[in-house]
């Protein structure tokens, strides 16, 4: 039983990261780690991955907002912690406990249309983001390294530092 459990003690790969563990990410005790990304959007990075080129992160809206329209060459991933959301392509709307799979290649923009406290979804994403103006044009290209570069620019500037981006780089 639980009680006769041992903690495995044999040797480790020689060669691996340390784990990444965050106690409480929805903590609310320091709002320096919520990174501003757009009118009343935020982002709290989890797990930047640059040698395999996704992140994991929280996107927090208060009140109403959008996400650009945009495209992932690669697949995502959405779990709905708080609040609720909806694609403007869509019939469907998310709310807490929802889980999406975003196939590769889709076009969608993310609405928060209903006023509410705080929205708040856990994102996986793979690859990179291609936004879109109204026009259909191109108009930024966003990857991994491009958030790695946002959140040190940001820690610095709310006097965590720079390093401090480390913490979430695998």
């Amino acid at each position: 039983m639980i009680e006769n459990l041992k903690p495995y003690t044999g040797p480790h790969e020689t060669h691996m990261l340390p784990e990444l563990f965050i106690q409480d990410v929805l903590s609310k005790e320091d709002d320096r780690l919520w990174i501003p990304n757009g009118q009343n959007r935020w982002s709290r990075p989890l797990c930047l991955n640059v040698s395999q080129g996704y992140w994991v992160h929280l996107t927090r809206f208060k009140g109403r907002g959008f996400l650009s329209r945009h495209r992932h060459p690669a697949p995502v991933h959405a779990y709905v912690l708080k609040g609720t959301w909806r694609y403007l392509e869509r019939n469907w709307t998310a709310t807490p406990g929802s889980y999406l799979f975003e196939t590769p290649g889709d076009i969608h923009t993310l609405v928060v249309d209903q006023e509410q406290d705080e929205m708040i979804t856990l994102f996986q994403n793979h690859g990179a983001i291609t936004y879109f103006d109204e026009n259909n044009r191109i108009e930024k290209v966003v990857d991994v390294f491009h958030y790695v570069n946002l959140a040190e620019r940001h820690f610095e500037k709310v006097g965590l530092g720079a390093d401090y981006v480390k913490n979430f780089i695998r």
